[in-house]
């Protein structure tokens, strides 16, 4: 018979206790906080695969908001009246009132062949100049930001230095326009009231060109169909990292990937944003519009994907009228990581912009 010590017997009994009593209790312990994380992480995928999409589809003020992202404004601090304190030396600041009243902020940015005489000149000088013969760009900027967004800088340099004159300005909301929520139909108003204020002023000295960057391009698509529809064809159009329209961006966009799954990810975060005629169908609207259009899209584009800048080109190439002008792509490689902001910076832009106005100059000469 084996003799166990008064030690091992100690030994054995906490062994029991352990066992009997406290691996129990452990595992209900555990049991809790297995417990406890598992029902959090239920409750926050309920919230954000479930809630979310609710507030989504019911709270218009919320669908406006992350379209046109008017609450963005950055840099803060913009002293509008000095574009030169931001690189643009032979500049003005001025304000224009449509006709429903809305205040727009508006830079004009004189060609380079202009620059010196234009420092600071009177007004009367820079609405004269704008018949003077050189290109003249309106520009409608995307969402988030102001004319004074540091990338949009970069651009007007760009063609300032091509010789033509760029002429941007504020939506409704936005840099230090009028306060007013915006909506589709009034930054579309807006657009449209700076062309005809533009026309007016270059008349037919000039090729007058719209550009549009991102959202802008749903604008300023859209302000050439009105257009087109009381009889003014635009001379040209440039639109730079285009989407096809606002419910296939909204589905392409980075954040939907997380949602676009879902049986309700249409009926939560499409259909309610087109009920509230927030659509920017840049797709519909050249397909009825005759103006010459390029299109420029870097691969990289995260936030709006080239795929549907693609597909805008494929879709009006075979839409627009027969008597349209010439409708052309142009890719960036995503290995110059322009992104959606930067296509600016690509060294052969400029000569591509060239081509385009020199190309369109001389139909326009052929035709009359």
């Amino acid at each position: 018979m084996l003799h166990i010590s008064g030690r091992m017997t100690s030994v054995y009994g906490v062994l029991i206790f352990i066992m009997l009593f406290l691996v129990p209790v452990g595992l209900w312990y555990e049991g809790i906080i297995l417990y406890g994380t598992l029902k959090a992480i239920l409750l926050g995928l309920f919230t954000l695969f479930v809630i979310v999409p609710l507030i989504y589809k019911y709270t218009y003020t919320l669908q406006r908001s992350m379209i046109f992202l008017n609450f963005v404004n950055w840099p803060v601090d913009i002293d509008y009246n000095s574009p030169q304190k931001y690189g643009l030396p032979a500049a003005r600041n001025f304000y224009v009132t449509t006709n429903d009243g809305v205040k727009l902020g508006v830079w004009h940015i004189l060609p380079k062949s202009l620059e010196d005489s234009g420092q600071n000149a009177s007004e009367d000088f820079f609405e004269e100049s704008l018949g003077h013969g050189e290109p003249v760009i309106l520009y409608m900027h995307g969402n988030s930001g102001s004319r004074a967004t540091p990338h949009r800088l970069e651009l007007y340099k760009v063609l300032k230095n091509l010789d033509c004159h760029v002429v941007a300005f504020d939506y409704r909301s936005y840099g230090d326009s009028s306060p007013i929520v915006p909506s589709e139909a009034g930054v579309v108003s807006d657009g449209k009231y700076m062309y005809h204020w533009l026309a007016e002023r270059v008349g037919d000295s000039a090729l007058l060109i719209v550009w549009g960057h991102s959202l802008g391009t749903g604008v300023s698509s859209h302000v050439l169909h009105k257009l087109a529809d009381e009889g003014t064809q635009v001379k040209a159009l440039i639109l730079e990292s285009p989407f096809n329209n606002l419910r296939d961006e909204i589905r392409e966009h980075p954040f939907a990937k997380f949602f676009r799954r879902l049986p309700w990810f249409d009926t939560c975060f499409l259909d309610p944003v087109h009920a509230n005629n927030l659509k920017f169908e840049s797709d519909k609207h050249l397909s009825q519009v005759a103006s010459p259009v390029l299109i420029l899209h870097a691969e990289d584009d995260l936030v709006v994907p080239y795929v549907l800048g693609k597909r805008l080109f494929d879709t009006v190439q075979h839409s627009r009228p027969k008597d349209g002008g010439l409708i052309s792509f142009v890719r960036f490689e995503g290995t110059h990581r322009y992104g959606h902001k930067y296509i600016c910076r690509a060294p052969e832009l400029p000569l591509i912009v060239q081509e385009f106005i020199s190309n369109v100059t001389k139909s326009n000469i052929v035709s009359q």
